[in-house]
């Protein structure tokens, strides 16, 4: 809790900032990821609407909050022992059946720790370990022999040092020719027709859109609104954080898509400063601009373990109504007087990552795509004795209750791997090879799949996180494929 006061220090307004836990309950993984929400009590608006400052902190809490909020799953916090380890090949890539070793080190203050104890497993990712041993590193390191991989694929050895009664935990993955792994995922024969048939029926709902002007997250160069939208049946409702530059003139727009989670937005203002047309939604029908608890409440009770509902019914699965969803926030976005009619991109990280690559596959209009490790994507690598994606369906934790037929057909019509397919546009990925919540197998055998113009920056050592590199990567790619004469 911040207290932020005037220089008169009459102002008792109080900014929270909290993180929210995303958690995967359908897997073992569960993935922090850093939401920094600014919550004004009623005080602060009465302040600001009576003083010179206004539009002082109004800018300035807004680029603190889009600052922290555009990057959906922050780097780990640095520790005083660090855990070092990597394969013997500096880009992490070996041949097929061409043996690996792993370094090991244990780290404090930069330097090698002597006799720390550490317990080490390597096997294919997400797999069970094909080999364990706990020891003392005399030196502080330590070379293993890792064994090779006979398929396309990745192998991980991951290490936890014991040090003062606390454990430190890191791991590295060499990847087996990921270029060559293909999906495992049916491809249903009317996969075309289904969302073709979709889509239609969407086209025939009233948008009804209904825009409230933000003065508080407004800036002296971008107007922002809270934006509600009529989504695939009538009653049903898609909400988001809509930017749009003052200045008159036509101008590109960039759709956000978001991570997995229930939370606010805050909308991509950044990027709408810098002259794009900022529309970042949520997925649940709500209005995403209340306070903290109501999604903490809606993420721990009603909508927990959404990715699941009604997965043995394609008609009626949870993500029919996202997918859907992202196709009607473009008709929103080609509504707009301001925009220039022709240049949409969409970008999302984890479930945001995948939408991003299946609305550019539902979507003709989407002219560009920027993806962060994409989930659901090739779901049943598990039945085929591999990782599969986020969710993970049918892990060793869910295997007994999804592994059914009508459930398996269903990830058929859903699975990015089965839109990859059908994108035609230029693409720019970026994931790393740690990733344990969106495996890079599972990843790869759609980004394999993709016959458009595609680019992968990998981020090797990466988890379910990203590098600013990254951010600043994808976003200068955004801004000038968007903005390119």
């Amino acid at each position: 809790m911040w207290k932020v006061k005037s220089e008169s220090g009459r102002l008792g307004c109080n900014v929270k900032i909290f993180a929210l836990q995303e958690s995967i309950k359908n897997g073992t993984s569960i993935r922090s990821s850093l939401i920094v929400c600014l919550i004004f009590q009623s005080s602060i608006t009465s302040f600001l609407q009576n003083t010179k400052m206004k539009k002082y902190l109004s800018v300035c809490l807004s680029v603190f909050f889009i600052s922290f909020s555009i990057t959906v799953y922050s780097q780990p916090t640095e520790q005083m022992i660090k855990v070092v380890v990597a394969p013997d090949h500096s880009d992490w890539l070996y041949k097929i059946g061409e043996p690996v070793k792993f370094s090991i080190s244990v780290l404090q203050y930069g330097n090698p720790l002597k006799n720390a104890v550490v317990r080490y497993s390597i096997g294919p990712e997400k797999m069970d370990a094909v080999k364990k041993d706990s020891l003392a590193l005399s030196k502080g390191v330590l070379m293993v022999e890792g064994g090779t991989m006979k398929t396309p694929g990745f192998l991980r050895c991951t290490v936890t040092a014991f040090v003062d009664g606390k454990e430190y935990t890191k791991a590295a993955t060499a990847g087996f020719d990921p270029l060559s792994i293909q999906p495992t995922v049916d491809n249903p024969s009317d996969f075309t027709q289904f969302w073709n048939k979709a889509k239609a029926d969407l086209a025939n709902i009233p948008i009804d859109a209904r825009m409230t002007l933000m003065p508080e997250r407004c800036t002296e160069k971008v107007n922002v609104y809270h934006v509600s939208l009529q989504n695939f049946r009538v009653g049903s409702r898609l909400y988001g954080i809509l930017c749009v530059p003052k200045k008159e003139g036509k101008y590109p727009a960039l759709l956000t898509v978001p991570g997995a989670g229930v939370r606010p937005y805050a909308g991509n203002i950044a990027m709408a400063e810098k002259g794009l047309i900022t529309f970042e939604i949520g997925i649940h029908g709500i209005p995403v601009n209340m306070d903290a608890s109501v999604y903490n409440n809606l993420g721990a009770g009603a909508l927990n373990g959404y990715q699941n509902f009604n997965l043995d019914d394609r008609d009626r699965f949870y993500y029919k109504r996202v997918y859907l969803g992202c196709v009607r926030a473009n008709d929103f976005l080609f509504s707009l007087p301001q925009f220039d009619g022709i240049n949409l991109a969409v970008t999302g990280g984890s479930q945001g990552g995948a939408l991003s690559i299946i609305t550019a596959a539902l979507d003709d209009r989407v002219k560009y795509l920027a993806a962060y490790y994409p989930a659901l994507c090739d779901v049943t690598g598990y039945l085929k004795g591999r990782a599969g994606g986020w969710p993970h369906y049918f892990d060793k934790n869910n295997l007994a209750f999804n592994n059914k037929k009508d459930k398996i057909e269903t990830t058929g019509y859903y699975d990015v791997v089965n839109f990859a397919r059908l994108v035609k546009v230029p693409g720019l990925y970026t994931w790393g090879y740690n990733d344990e919540t969106c495996p890079p197998t599972s990843m790869y055998a759609a980004y394999n799949v993709i016959t458009a113009p595609k680019s992968l920056y990998l981020a090797l050592e990466t988890g379910h996180w990203t590098f600013p590199e990254q951010n600043e990567k994808l976003n200068n790619w955004l801004l000038q494929k968007l903005q390119e004469k």
